[in-house]
C-alpha cells in the first residue's frame, strides 16, 4: 500500500511517526511540521467553490467556519465510531475493472427512477437542520438540485418545508419521513406532504432503536455560543415538545411533543397504515440485510433505500457497500435500489451501481459545501462528483448508467 491508498487517520498517525522519527532528523522544522498535519493542513483552505479540485476539499473549509456543535452534528458517528470509517474502507474492497478500445466519446448519465428522469445517478440524500451549515439551508440545496437536475429528498427535520423545497427545486422533491411518535400527527405529516406533490416518501427505519453520537455531544460541550437562542424548551405552539422543533417546518399545527423518530414501534405495521394513508410511492430507508429485503417484496415496498445513516445509526462496523450485493440479490430487480453512506468519489459512484444500485445518494459531502460557500459549493460538489464517474464510466467501458455490467467491479486483489 502507498502512503496515498492510506485511510486519513492511517497516514496521519505514520506521518506523525516518521516527523519524528529519526529518518527526519535531517529536515527543515517547517517541513517535518507538515509532515505531522493532518491532510487537509497541508495546503491552503480554498476559498471559493470554483478552486475545489475534489469534494474533501470542502470538508476542513466547513470545519474552519462552523461553530463546534454545528460541526458535531454534522461529523459525527456513534460511539467508537467504527461502522464511520468501515464505510469509507468498505469501498476499497471492491476495484472496478478497466476495459480497453471501446468507443466512449458519447456517455450517458441520466438515469429514470419512478418514472422521473435525472442528468445523473447521484442523489441527494436527506440531511436534517441545513441551516446550521448555511442561512438559506435547504433552499440553496434545493437550488443547486434545480440547476443540476439532481434528485433531492427533504428530511422530516429539515429547517425548510416540503412546500418552499418543491418551490425552489422547480419539480418533485422526495419527502423523507421520521415517524412522530403519534399515528395522527404522523397520518397529518405524510399527508402535507403528498398534498405539497411529493411523489415519494421515504421511511427510515433504523433509528428508532437510538445512537449514541459522542462526537456531537463533544462538539456540544466545547460550544461557547448561548444555543438556547435556537434550541431552547418550548412547549405548544409551532415548535412542539423541544424548542428545537420550532425550527422544523413540518412540525407545525402538530401540537406538543411531536418528537420526530421516536414512535413506538416502527414495524411493518406501520408500512401498512402508510400504504393505507397515502397513495405515494413507499420506500425503506435503512435496510442492511437480505431478509429485510426480503420482507420488503412481501410488503409491496415500492423500493429500497439501503443505508447505514452514514455510520450513524449503529456500530456494528459494516460497510453500507458491503451490505448492497446481498439485498440486490434479493430483490433481483423487481424494484429499484438505491444506496447511500460513505460516497466520496466517482469510483464509488459506480462502483456501487456496477454492484446492483440504481442511484447513488451523498451527504456529508454536499453539507461541507453548503457551508463553505453556499448553493456554488453544493453544485461544485455535484459537478465533481459527476466528472469523476463519467472518467470512471469510460475506463470501464460503460456508455450508460444502464450499461454498467456487474463485471466491472471485483473484490480487490482479484482479477
Amino acid at each position: 500500500m502507498t502512503l496515498s491508498q492510506m485511510p486519513d487517520w492511517d497516514r496521519r498517525a505514520f506521518l506523525g511517526f516518521l516527523a519524528a522519527s529519526p529518518l527526519a532528523g535531517g529536515l527543515p522544522e517547517v517541513a517535518r511540521t507538515i509532515l505531522a498535519a493532518p491532510p487537509q493542513q497541508q495546503r491552503a483552505l480554498i476559498t471559493e467553490a470554483g478552486q475545489a479540485l475534489e469534494v474533501m476539499d470542502f470538508e476542513p473549509v466547513a470545519r474552519e467556519k462552523l461553530p463546534p456543535a454545528h460541526w458535531g452534528y454534522i461529523a459525527t458517528g456513534v460511539d467508537n465510531e467504527d461502522t464511520l470509517r468501515a464505510n469509507r474502507e468498505g469501498f476499497q474492497r471492491f476495484a472496478l475493472r478497466a476495459r480497453r478500445l471501446i468507443d466512449v466519446s458519447k456517455v450517458d448519465m441520466s438515469t429514470t427512477i419512478f418514472g422521473q428522469q435525472f442528468d445523473s445517478p447521484i442523489f441527494i440524500c436527506p440531511t436534517g437542520s441545513n441551516k446550521l451549515a448555511h442561512p438559506l439551508g435547504e433552499i440553496a440545496v434545493s437550488r443547486a438540485a434545480k440547476t443540476k437536475n439532481s434528485l433531492q429528498m427533504l428530511s422530516t427535520v429539515a429547517t425548510t418545508s416540503i412546500e418552499d423545497a418543491i418551490a425552489a427545486r422547480g419539480a418533485p422533491v422526495w419527502y423523507q419521513l421520521y415517524p412522530p411518535r403519534d399515528w395522527e400527527a404522523c397520518k397529518k405529516m405524510v399527508k402535507r406532504a403528498e398534498a405539497a406533490g411529493s411523489p415519494v416518501l421515504v421511511i427510515t427505519a433504523d433509528l428508532n432503536p437510538g445512537s449514541d453520537r459522542i462526537t456531537l455531544e463533544r462538539g456540544k460541550l466545547a460550544d461557547t455560543r448561548k444555543c438556547e437562542t435556537c434550541h431552547e424548551t418550548s412547549r405548544g405552539g409551532s415548535g412542539g415538545g423541544t424548542g428545537d422543533m420550532k425550527r422544523k417546518p413540518m412540525f407545525d399545527g402538530l401540537g406538543p411533543d411531536m418528537l420526530p423518530y421516536t414512535y413506538p414501534s416502527v414495524t411493518w405495521d406501520l408500512i401498512q397504515k402508510l400504504r393505507d394513508t397515502v397513495k405515494m410511492k413507499l420506500v425503506v430507508k435503512g435496510l442492511a440485510t437480505r431478509e429485510d429485503a426480503e420482507l420488503s417484496l412481501k410488503h409491496g415496498l415500492d423500493g429500497i433505500h439501503v443505508s447505514n445513516h452514514g455510520g450513524r445509526a449503529d456500530d456494528g462496523g459494516r460497510s453500507s457497500i458491503e451490505s448492497l450485493p446481498e439485498i440486490v440479490a434479493a430483490v433481483n430487480g423487481k424494484i429499484p435500489v438505491l444506496f447511500d453512506s460513505g460516497v466520496r468519489r466517482g469510483t464509488d459512484v459506480v462502483k456501487a451501481l456496477a454492484l446492483g444500485a440504481n442511484a447513488v445518494g451523498i451527504g456529508r459531502p454536499y453539507l461541507w459545501a453548503l457551508a463553505a460557500f453556499g448553493q456554488p459549493g453544493v453544485e461544485k460538489v455535484i459537478d465533481l462528483l459527476r466528472a469523476e464517474t463519467l472518467t470512471a464510466m469510460r475506463h470501464i467501458g460503460a456508455t450508460s448508467v444502464k450499461g454498467i455490467p456487474k463485471s466491472a467491479v471485483v473484490a480487490a486483489g482479484r482479477s
